[in-house]
């Protein structure tokens, strides 16, 4: 009997359709990572009601428990092996909403609507950059001559670091350091663009990817520890913790930029020298050439080489 649904073919990561037959059930591996992901678009959008109802610590909540859910729903397709086109692209979508509408809306809502237009523009401006952010970020996915470091560094502010970063001037309200004055929209709104500004940069930024892969024995016992700690903390103090971690992430970004510069010329220096080697080596093969009868590995080398 056909059903009024068009069948789930989540596909292949190359965009290729899996094959199936008309009964054929979908592993249960291939949803769960889809439903981590439409829970962190509930989130995202509880968050904007949040914002509209005055809720801020709440909206704020919202938006948090979307990055730690987007984190989370990757991880959980590569343990799974679920990684599916349609879950990409389902992704993509959902971290617009949480991360470039969402935040955007509730600054508008919060300050940025005392300038009326001016800080319409800067949350355009800023759901626009999270949009471009994610774009670039899906077009750079197929690049095949990424050097193997490059897996540590993004390419500007993600998506998800750039929304709870432009949420500062909220943590500092509820800190009693920022009064809720309109007369600080207009600095609200340049810093608002300034973080939309460096989702589209170029300046390379800590992944975390690497983090987490790899424990050694003796450190799980106080891991566990610290992550006991980081959550306890973020509950009972979410506003300060929140300050002190968008502080030290935007204080990163130097050292990230010296890192990943090191990285680059690391990589020139070996090219130059691997340069040089061919070019001692063909010399020494032209010399060889002279004189027949020698043998040697850099001649078996050079013969193997169309």
């Amino acid at each position: 009997m056909e059903t009024p649904f068009a069948s789930y073919e989540p596909g292949h990561e190359d965009g290729k359709p899996r094959r199936s037959g008309r009964f054929r059930q979908v592993p249960l591996r291939l949803i769960l990572p889809n439903l981590v992901t439409l829970l962190a678009l509930c989130s995202g959008l509880t968050g904007i009601r949040m914002a509209f109802e005055g809720r801020w610590d709440f909206a704020v909540g919202a938006v948090l428990i979307a990055a730690v859910l987007d984190a989370v729903d990757g991880r959980v397709a590569r343990m799974l092996k679920g990684t599916s086109r349609f879950g990409a692209e389902l992704d993509s979508l959902a971290d617009f909403v949480n991360f470039g509408v969402t935040p955007a809306l509730m600054l508008y809502i919060w300050l940025l609507q005392e300038v009326k237009s001016l800080g319409w523009i800067a949350a355009l401006a800023f759901a626009i950059c999270a949009a471009l952010r994610l774009a670039r970020f899906n077009a750079a996915l197929d690049d095949p001559d990424k050097p193997a470091w490059a897996v540590n560094f993004f390419t500007g502010v993600p998506a998800p670091a750039g929304a709870l970063t432009v949420l500062l001037p909220i943590y500092l309200e509820f800190l009693g350091v920022l009064p809720h004055w309109p007369a600080f929209a207009p600095v609200v709104a340049l810093y608002t663009v300034s973080i939309g500004f460096l989702m589209i940069s170029r300046l390379p930024t800590y992944s975390g990817k690497k983090v987490g892969m790899r424990v050694r024995r003796d450190l799980v016992l106080p891991l566990f520890v610290l992550a006991v700690l980081v959550v306890a903390l973020t509950v009972s103090y979410p506003f300060q913790m929140l300050t002190v971690g968008t502080l030290a992430y935007l204080a990163s970004i130097p050292f990230a930029l010296r890192s990943y510069r090191a990285h680059v010329r690391a990589d020139k220096r070996q090219a130059k020298a691997g340069d040089k080697g061919d070019q001692s080596g063909g010399d020494e093969s032209g010399e060889d050439e002279s004189r027949p009868g020698l043998d040697h590995p850099g001649e078996k080398a050079g013969s193997d080489t169309p």
